[in-house]
């Protein structure tokens, strides 16, 4: 059998991070999941990747690949190490509770019932078995209530939560969110649930199950646009880029690339004003506060484009921004990268040939590590 053997990062560089000693064993798989696990394994956690005879579903999901993974794959699998289990012969399973012998952890997201059906449910096996274990599952809808135990994919939850219904131009279709926003909120959502699990254990001694769906974690994110509705009772309208609650915050066209404009009060909306040279605006009846502003939205942003025009937009938002103005201009991924703020904050990383996205949670004391690339098609533990 693998050596389940906890590392730590103190081994390996030197430095102590804020999850050293916590063992995580990984069933997940595409991406909810594996992000949380990931935001776990950066901090320190050893996680075990448990993968089934044929891989993860997305290391094909590409182009591109690097050697036998595609990037997708790649870019939540960090900091793992790599073990193929075939949980569907009792040999597997066998394994699966060595390892969880040793385990903190398991974090799992197969169709509810799954595990029940292998006889190593929750209820069933692993609470009197592993009583301290935090058992998380990561799902479409849950696992009780009318569409409990249903598939469930980021798009399709995008779609029933009502987040596409508030995306996309006032005149055009619902459009889907151009991230697997609901997959990443969930993967995080896991994560903050695991840490609460662990961090009550720490008094009681005792694991527990955390439950995250993708229907959950999509309706948590509707705001302002749940929150209007709560209120007025009146449904919400796509607006494109604009904010439904504040004015101006949309996009501009300027001479060179659009920028996005965030104006979140009156003292911003007059720096502003004084920034362009049109006290004028500031004075106007129309736009002297954020009520009549959106009251008068479209005069104000035909008012502001005249005046963004001649402008270029890249030196446009960097003094609006020293002015103390919210504005960024809309950036390529390309331009991400190479961006030198980017690289100040350390959001690209690379591990002898992998680069990938950094961690953004930046601690003072126990910082995050980059210790493993993602694990290669292996049948023993990397």
């Amino acid at each position: 059998m693998p050596s389940t053997k906890r590392s730590t990062t103190s081994e390996k560089v030197g430095e102590s991070t804020a999850l050293d000693g916590l063992c995580v064993v990984d069933l997940t798989r595409i991406l909810g999941g594996p992000f949380c696990t990931q935001i776990l394994g950066d901090h320190g956690a050893d996680v075990i990747k448990v993968e089934p005879p044929q891989g993860d579903d997305t290391r094909s999901w590409g182009p591109p690949f690097v050697g036998d993974a595609s990037a997708y794959f790649l870019g939540v699998n960090r900091n793992k190490r790599g073990i193929k289990l075939d949980l569907g012969h009792p040999a597997g399973i066998e394994m699966l509770l060595s390892l969880l012998e040793e385990a903190d952890v398991l974090v799992e997201n197969f169709k509810p019932g799954t595990m029940e059906r292998w006889g190593i449910g929750y209820e069933q096996t692993l609470l009197a078995r592993f009583p301290k274990l935090v058992h998380c599952r990561v799902s479409g809808f849950g696992s009780d209530g009318p569409l409990g135990g249903l598939p469930g994919y980021d798009a399709a939850v995008q779609a029933m939560a009502g987040l596409m219904s508030v995306n996309g131009e006032e005149e055009g279709p619902p459009l889907r969110i151009g991230v697997p926003i609901v997959d990443m909120v969930t993967g995080l959502n896991a994560a903050i649930g695991i840490l609460l699990a662990l961090q009550e254990r720490g008094r009681s001694g005792k694991g527990q199950f955390v439950e995250v769906a993708l229907f959950d974690s999509a309706v948590s994110i509707l705001h302002p646009h749940m929150a209007n509705f709560l209120a007025s009772g009146i449904t919400p309208i796509r607006s494109g880029n604009a904010h439904p609650n504040i004015a101006p915050y949309d996009l501009f066209t300027t001479a060179t690339v659009p920028i996005f404009l965030a104006v979140g009060n009156d003292s911003q909306f007059n720096k502003l004003c004084d920034h362009l040279g049109c006290s004028d605006l500031a004075d106007d009846p129309r736009y002297v506060s954020n009520p009549a502003r959106n009251e008068h939205r479209e005069a104000l942003k035909l008012n502001l484009t005249q005046l963004f025009l001649g402008e270029d937009g890249h030196q446009l938002a960097k003094s609006l921004m020293q002015a103390g103005v919210p504005c960024a201009p809309v950036l390529s991924l390309p331009e991400v990268v190479g961006h030198s703020h980017t690289t100040h904050r350390e959001m690209i990383v690379k591990i002898g040939d992998y680069t990938g996205v950094g961690t953004p949670i930046k601690l003072s004391r126990t910082p995050a590590q980059y210790r493993l690339a993602p694990p290669r098609r292996r049948g023993q533990i990397d």
